[in-house]
Order: C-alpha cells, then structure tokens, then sequence
C-alpha cells in the first residue's frame, strides 16, 4: 500500500550492523513467452518451503508449507528477498505472483515459536536476524517496481499480511480470513501494521490492530485490505489468465484484475464489519486504552460487549503499545514505520 526507498541502511542503525544480501543478476537471451522454468534455492529444506517459479513472463512466488498454514520462516524469508530483488531487475520479468499452497491459507503468520526457539537456544541476536530480514522483505516488497500481485485465499494473518498488502494488487475470495491478532500473543501488529492500519477507512485498522478482529470474505475488500474480491473457484483461470500475457502493461494486469472482479458476486453477502462502523468509529477515536475500554463499557451493545471480552483477554503493554504504535505510524513513510517497528520488537525480544 505503501512505496518507499531502501530500508537496509536504517535497520543498520536501529540494530546493528546489516549483514549483505548478496544476489547475482542473470537474463536469459530467451523470449520471456517461452521461458517456463524453475529457480531453485539453494538450501534444500528451504526449498521445500517455497518455490520460486519463472512462468512465462511472470516470477511466481508459492508459500509451500501448507501443513503449517504456509506460516513464514527465516530460511522463507532470506530466500524470497534474494529472488525478488533479481526479478525486480530482470526485463524479461513484468509481473509477480505470490500465493499460498493448499486451500487452507495463503500465509497464517510468521513462525514466532520458531523466532522464540532460537532467541532461546542460541540468543535474541538470532530472532532479531528474522524479524530485519523479514522487515527488509516489507519494505522491497512496498518500493516494488513492477506489478505485484497477492492472491490472498484462504487465512492471511500477520506475516501473511505484510507479504500482501504492501503489494499493487491483492485478490480476496470468499475464503479469505484476514487478522493482525499480535496483542493476543504480547506482541504488536507489526510488518508495516503501523502503516497501513491507520490507513484504512476511519478507525478501522486501530479496531483490527488492538482486537485482532477476524476479517472475512467480501469484507476484506470492502475494507480496503484487497484491491479485488474474486470467487475462490475462479482464482486458477485467473492465475492462468495473467500467466498467459505476453509482456504485459501494469494496465493489462489491472484490466484482467477488474475483469474478474466485477463478474464475481462481490454483493451477495451483506457485510458484517460494516454494520458497526459508525460505533467502531466512535469507540477507537479515543487516544488511551482506558478510554476506549470504557467507550466499550459504556455502550453495553452485544457487540461492544464482544470486544470487550476480547481487549480483556489481551496483554495491557502490547495494547498500549499497539495503540501508540498506530497513531505514531499515520504520519510516517512504509520505511520509517518499518524502522520504528524494528526497535519495538528488539525491545519486546
């Protein structure tokens, strides 16, 4: 949602010295139409865990642990970056595609038992490597130069959301399930949460970033979280449609997009989020957690009561946190949120 410039040099000096990703570029003499081949990465294990497709005149990006929820990992992280800089710069290359194996998810979060591990075992040096690599990732990801597209079915929470809304284009079905559900673990919503929270319509994003509220179905695009709503048995004939064009323009792209959209049934279900607007509004325009707590309290809807039950069960500091965290990031850049939310998580950590 976000475009922003090269985050490397910031997190240098929020954390440390920044170890070098290296990549090499490589083009091919032959016509992109014709190119249908496979990057491998060259860690094995890694490589089971996403792939990493040329397909025609797309790099195709496939989150490839569907046992898991597709749930991002550092050997993930450190791979994708790598692979997605070389496309960014290869002409032959006019699109990319990211999505998640299965039918279950695209990306269900970030493996944070995984980062808890290993600051555990080996030291908080370790987890502080994820978290910038995958904050680095964000950020490339914002500042992307060519039409990026996310096919978001399925759940899409945290990581998985840092993957896709920083994106041009992201396409939700009917089986979307998108949430930032961070303060239910002690931590914040994180990977660019501080940008484009704040950014959705009223204070929608500050009732998704402190609740962790489940957005489902037609409403992630209603809210502005997808740029398309497209029906979930459709989603192939879509991949293939885009797959199929031959040097494609950021407009052939979006036309194709727009084409799906508005023959999928975008109006049958009545939205749900939507029908609590103007009180949502009103609750979280309050600037503590104290007051919107009581806003809550005071209203005694069923609804409000809900939420309340759910902020209740939340950690206080990462409430607060959140909460602070959200309003600072209204007013900055992808990148300056990226780096802000980098010192958080050193010190959560």
């Amino acid at each position: 949602m976000g475009r922003s410039g090269s985050l490397e040099d910031l997190l240098s000096v929020a954390g440390g010295a920044l170890a070098t990703l290296a990549y090499s570029i490589s083009v091919s003499e032959a016509p992109c139409y014709a190119r249908h081949d496979v990057e491998r990465m060259s860690n094995h294990t890694a490589a089971a865990e996403v792939l990493l497709e040329r397909k025609g005149c797309a790099g195709v990006i496939t989150l490839n642990r569907p046992r898991f929820l597709n749930a991002l990992n550092f050997n993930m992280v450190k791979d994708i970056y790598p692979q997605l800089k070389k496309w960014e710069q290869d002409p032959e290359i006019f699109l990319i595609i990211i999505k998640g194996a299965g039918e279950k998810a695209f990306c269900a979060g970030g493996d944070i038992r995984g980062a808890v591990v290993e600051a555990v075992k080996l030291a908080p040096k370790k987890a502080h490597d994820f978290f910038r690599r995958e904050y680095i990732l964000n950020n490339a990801i914002g500042s992307f130069q060519k039409p990026y597209v996310a096919l978001i079915h399925g759940i899409t929470m945290g990581a998985g959301a840092g993957l896709s809304v920083h994106g041009q284009f992201r396409v939700a079905t009917e089986k979307t399930v998108f949430a930032m559900p961070e303060t239910a673990i002690g931590l914040f919503p994180d990977v660019g949460g501080g940008y484009f929270l704040p950014r959705l319509q009223g204070k929608l994003g500050y009732f998704l970033g402190l609740t962790g509220f489940r957005v489902k179905g037609r409403d992630v695009y209603t809210a502005g979280i997808a740029t398309h709503f497209v029906d979930s048995e459709k989603l192939v004939m879509l991949e293939e449609d885009l797959l199929a064009l031959k040097s494609p323009s950021e407009e052939n792209i979006a036309d194709i997009l727009e084409t799906y959209h508005t023959k999928s049934r975008i109006d049958q279900d009545k939205s749900y989020i939507f029908e609590h607007m103007d009180k949502i509004n009103s609750w979280f325009s309050a600037n503590t957690v104290e007051q919107i707590i009581e806003n809550l309290q005071q209203d005694g809807s069923p609804f409000a009561l809900e939420q309340l039950k759910v902020i209740n069960k939340m950690s206080p500091t990462s409430l607060k946190i959140a909460l602070r965290q959200l309003m600072a990031g209204s007013s900055k850049t992808l990148q300056e949120v990226l780096t802000m939310e980098y010192r958080l998580v050193r010190a959560f950590m």
